[in-house]
């Protein structure tokens, strides 16, 4: 089949984040060309502040090196500008006369830096802050020049003002606010990270703008509005930047501050889309990492025709990366009449911590000092996660820790946040392929390589991996069964991939070793081939015992005066429900007709407890260590809504789950916060709920036709 050509403008980290996953998804559907305006590979711009700082060199930013475009075929055209797009032809032309066509068009374009509108603005000596190139020309200036002044308060021009003060200069940040970062911090943080930074050798003017850079030809100092000025031999324009969409306005696409996109990334244009910082999503244009690696997920699965549920927003977070000063915040720290907070303020031991709450969720979050936590709010605030009022402050009181919090971090908990990348990946990575440095790491899973900020946490696990004290042998991933050498979801994605639709099928293109297959893997292929494909008939099986494949509905009804009829309804209802399916591994339920026989007495699968708020929802142990325990899924007020949640929820358990995997091994997996964060979105559980019922009907209906 002919490839389909596929263009990226823009060679940045969104968009070539795209790309990876659009390889992982289909690597033979299309011919990918890329065009980047700078001359140079994919970097990371986010750690620009780090080569400044002397922390990263310009080699060890680097992302993807040309060897990666060649060993995957794709077409790199550095220092060349996309200046045209013909849409009626499909057609792309550049500032070198090139022009190439296309059947998909991602634009990702980026954004420019903001310079202010005033005289002297072009002098020798100005510098915006936004290249590999810009960087270069302020250390290469920094060696001649004594004086620099960084316009803007905050975190870019902290960043930089951190990284000239390591070049051996003396620094001034000008700021128009009256005090630091006000976007990402209150006042209370501000004061203590601008106590920190003056103790570090920074210099500030508040409330000071800008009217004139002086001097002859080159930089001498800057005039403010209120006439006063200052000397500087070098300046950096830090005030912020501006969705670059030049190229889509002068092509016909529509555009607001950003090129607009729908929840699909699409724009106005059929077969045109954008994401990045140049892409503006339901009036927002994100400028951090995470929200658009995220894009690059959703994005690409669109591209390749696989369903994606689409992109729906994301929570901002924030952190600092200068040396010895921590600062995070995440979601919406300001307070009003409708929220509420609590702080936490130790001035002396250089700690703060301030969380506001609205309707009993935390919504937003400042820590100064001690940022340990930031993780556990950042999940809070994002899966709006229920704190019964009163309990707010227990929130202050940091979980019960070994010697290191790395040591008691469950192996589902996120390390990376920009890219996923979660403890027992990390683990995996190092164990599987001897991994011995940080960079490594970066290589295999991607942790530490974009904001940054997780790489302490990175550096402290290796060490942990590394020590006598380590005792979570997670595992390397092993091969499905002795037939073969691939993984489980090796084997999964080539059925997807190849188009696989019988068990025979699967053991030949595949080169099983053993070519009838074994015990282990023959129901394993045929669970996967019935999930992947509901019509998927293996005439050697009986449809209504698949390998002992079923689910057990046990109803425990209880002498204590107790209405039993609600909980025999939803057992009935259940079993009907789920009686034409498959599970990964059997799922034992328990019904309780009362409190009487609380959770923690009860070792199946589910348990729902009737009360008289509705029904209590209690899912299996998380991990070994909190055997007896449970998490609460869901408080559902009626029968309908029980039924609705937990049918969602062993659906998701269905589709995502490993064969044979367990409902307790695939919580703790995946984490019953993600779980929670899928099944509470009522746009995702209408379609979990969708795809159930149609496979219910389209078994049902194989099944009848058997006898």
């Amino acid at each position: 089949m002919e490839k389909q050509k596929l263009v990226l403008v823009g060679n940045g980290m969104a968009g070539v984040r795209c790309i990876e996953e659009i390889i992982k998804l289909a690597p033979d559907q299309f011919e990918i060309t890329i065009f980047g305006s700078e001359p140079h590979v994919n970097y990371n711009r986010i750690l620009l502040s780090s080569v400044l700082q002397g922390r990263e060199s310009i080699h060890e930013i680097i992302l993807n090196e040309r060897e990666w475009y060649a060993e995957h075929q794709i077409q790199l055209f550095t220092g060349e500008t996309v200046n045209k797009i013909d849409k009626e032809k499909q057609v792309l032309k550049t500032d070198q006369n090139r022009e190439i066509s296309y059947d998909h068009l991602i634009i990702a374009t980026g954004s420019v830096p903001f310079l202010l509108p005033i005289t002297g603005a072009n002098k020798d000596g100005v510098f915006t802050f936004r290249t590999i190139e810009d960087c270069r020309r302020i250390m290469e200036a920094s060696k001649r020049c004594n004086k620099a002044i960084v316009i803007g308060g905050g975190v870019l021009g902290l960043e930089a003002a951190r990284g000239l003060l390591n070049l051996g200069m003396d620094v001034h940040v000008v700021h128009n606010g009256s005090f630091l970062m006000e976007r990402q911090l209150d006042q209370t943080a501000s004061k203590m990270l601008q106590k920190a930074l003056e103790e570090q050798g920074m210099k500030f003017l508040f409330e000071k703008e800008t009217n004139e850079i002086v001097g002859k030809s080159g930089v001498e100092g800057i005039r403010f509005k209120d006439g006063t000025e200052i000397e500087a031999e070098l300046v950096v324009m830090a005030v912020g930047v501006r969705p670059n969409v030049q190229l889509a306005r002068e092509s016909g696409i529509a555009t607001n501050r950003g090129i607009l996109v729908n929840n699909f990334l699409e724009t106005s244009e059929p077969k045109i889309y954008s994401l990045g910082e140049c892409a503006e999503h339901c009036g927002i244009v994100y400028g951090l990492v995470k929200p658009l690696f995220e894009q690059g997920k959703v994005l690409a699965k669109r591209i390749c025709g696989q369903p994606t549920n689409g992109y729906v927003g994301s929570i901002l977070s924030t952190q600092l990366k200068i040396s010895d000063v921590k600062v995070f915040s995440v979601g919406n720290f300001s307070e009003t009449e409708a929220s509420k907070s609590i702080n936490l303020y130790d001035g002396p031991g250089g700690n703060y911590k301030k969380l506001v709450f609205q309707d009993e969720k935390l919504i937003g979050a400042v820590l100064y000092g001690d940022i340990k936590e930031q993780e556990r709010l950042l999940e809070m605030v994002v899966n709006q996660e229920h704190v019964p009022d009163g309990e707010e402050s227990t929130l202050f009181q940091s979980r019960k820790q070994k010697e290191n919090p790395i040591v008691s971090m469950p192996c589902n908990q996120i390390i990376c946040n920009c890219n996923g990348v979660t403890k027992r990946e990390i683990i995996n990575a190092v164990q599987k392929n001897g991994l011995t440095d940080i960079n490594q790491i970066k290589k295999y899973t991607k942790a530490s390589g974009s904001c940054g900020g997780c790489k302490p946490k990175v550096a402290d696990l290796l060490s942990y991996i590394q020590s006598d004290a380590f005792d979570e042998p997670v595992g390397v991933e092993s091969s499905m069964c002795d037939c073969t050498l691939l993984t489980e979801d090796e084997v999964v994605r080539e059925m997807q991939v190849q188009g696989l639709s019988s068990s025979q099928g699967v053991m030949d293109v595949l080169k099983w070793k053993n070519k009838q297959g074994c015990t282990t893997c023959r129901p394993a292929i045929h669970y996967y081939l019935t999930m992947i494909n509901p019509e998927y008939e293996d005439k050697h099986k009986d449809l209504s015992d698949p390998e002992g494949m079923h689910m057990i509905f046990q109803v425990n009804n209880f002498t204590c005066n107790c209405e039993k009829q609600s909980s025999l309804d939803l057992a009935g209802n259940l079993e009907k429900r789920f009686e034409f399916l498959l599970t990964p591994s059997k799922v034992k339920i328990t019904i309780s007709a009362c409190i009487h026989n609380g959770p923690d007495t009860i070792t199946n699968d589910l348990v729902v407890i009737q009360m008289e708020r509705g029904w209590e929802i209690y899912v299996s142990d998380l991990n070994e260590q909190n055997k007896g325990t449970r998490g609460l899924l869901y408080i559902a007020e009626t029968n309908q809504k029980a039924l609705e949640m937990i049918s969602a929820f062993i659906q998701y358990y269905r589709e995502s789950a490993n064969f044979m995997e367990q409902i307790g091994k695939w919580l703790e997996q995946v984490g019953l916060i993600h779980v929670r964060e899928v099944i509470f979105d009522d746009e995702l559980r209408q379609q979990l709920l969708e795809r159930l019922d149609e496979e219910v009907l389209i078994r049902k209906k194989l099944l009848e036709k058997s006898y």
